[in-house]
């Protein structure tokens, strides 16, 4: 499925950008790097990015769980889950992350440092790798589901693809969990899931149902059934919704304040938590649709994107800090240093994915398949 791959490749680029940005705007969260040449124009940037992108890697994650484990069974499905994101987790999270940031707290007391690092929900730990956490969860949860729940009977949890009245009520139904959710949660607050999994609860509910969506898409061939004017229809809805959601917080930031809440039992809130949720799942269902209508043959360079795309997302994000922080001092408009960053980024992150295939440990770890598998 060549426009499941390229709309993958897609999505991690977008990552890559939206981080790319980060050290030239208000990002409402914490950065490193902190350049002296800001823009304003990159607050509903960051806004809309995070309305769809992950949700949708979670969709994508989901649909090609059920087929790793129809091949697989569940001993070699969880061995496989694990040594393809729990140990590069692992071993990024504990040997990389945490050394980076102890260095950049300025060294401190080591109780004051965990104390912290807790209080970050482990968010400091894991950082954009706590969506290899949750995907090992989810994957988890799927296989006991499989196990005890319906063994052998995958195909009765098969549903024909979604019409618009399911699509307008899966929007209302995620949209009240969501600002329920955010009650107690905001936008931008981590707590440390069962203790030990950073997790962002506000988007919660999203990634679990896009997930769970992905795993029923596979089950009903949704990708291949859903209709092109269905599509296309919810195409239309959420880029519309993306750019006034973009003209309200670029034109008239204040006036955004006053109309959307990034959490709370109030209304604002339930704006914001429904004008995400009709994004998220809007561009989920109208850019697959879009892919799979457009791209309809493999060529070399995206076929080794595909392939490295896994290894990009989990590298990207030191190659863009070091990149931000290169570029600090240099006097360039904001907008001139983000397309540099994520430019030089995008092109690092999936050529030094694309290489480690060359090195059996380094590939082992970056999931990345070796040259004769091509």
């Amino acid at each position: 499925m060549v426009f499941v791959d390229v709309l993958r490749v897609a999505v991690i680029v977008m990552v890559i950008v939206h981080h790319a940005a980060q050290a030239y705007g208000p990002t409402g969260g914490t950065w490193p790097v902190t350049d002296p040449y800001s823009s304003d124009w990159f607050r509903p940037f960051y806004t809309v990015n995070a309305a769809v992108g992950m949700g949708l890697l979670f969709f994508l994650a989901g649909y090609f769980v059920p087929r790793s484990y129809d091949r697989k069974g569940l001993g070699s499905f969880l061995k496989q889950r694990w040594s393809r994101i729990g140990l590069p987790l692992l071993i990024f999270a504990l040997a990389v992350h945490v050394p980076v940031v102890y260095l950049l707290a300025g060294r401190p007391p080591l109780a004051t440092f965990l104390g912290s690092l807790y209080e970050s929900g482990w968010f400091l730990v894991y950082l954009h790798l706590w969506f290899l956490g949750h995907l090992l969860l989810y994957s988890l949860a799927y296989a006991i589901c499989r196990r005890y729940v319906t063994p052998g009977k995958p195909a009765r949890w098969s549903w024909p693809p979604p019409r618009n009245a399911a699509i307008v009520a899966l929007i209302a139904v995620l949209a009240l969990i969501t600002w329920v959710v955010r009650w107690w949660y905001p936008v931008d607050d981590w707590v440390p899931l069962f203790g030990v999994l950073a997790t962002e609860p506000a988007h919660l509910p999203q990634y679990v149902i896009l997930f769970a969506l992905g795993v029923a898409a596979y089950r009903g061939d949704w990708l291949g059934r859903m209709p092109a004017h269905l599509g296309a229809i919810w195409l239309g809805v959420g880029l519309t919704a993306a750019a006034m959601m973009y003209a309200l917080q670029g034109v008239a930031p204040a006036r955004w304040d006053d109309v959307v809440a990034s959490g709370g039992l109030n209304w604002p809130s339930l704006v914001r938590s429904t004008w995400e949720t009709v994004i998220a799942i809007s561009l989920c269902v109208g850019l697959t649709v879009f892919f799979r209508e457009v791209v309809r043959r493999p060529n070399p360079l995206l076929v080794a994107m595909a392939t490295a795309s896994y290894a990009a997302y989990i590298l990207h994000l030191l190659i863009v800090i070091g990149l931000q922080a290169g570029m600090e001092q240099i006097a360039l408009p904001a907008v001139a240093k983000f397309a540099l960053v994520a430019l030089t980024g995008t092109v690092l992150a999936f050529g030094i994915g694309h290489l480690s295939r060359y090195v059996p440990g380094v590939r082992a770890i970056l999931g990345t398949t070796p040259p004769s598998a091509h």
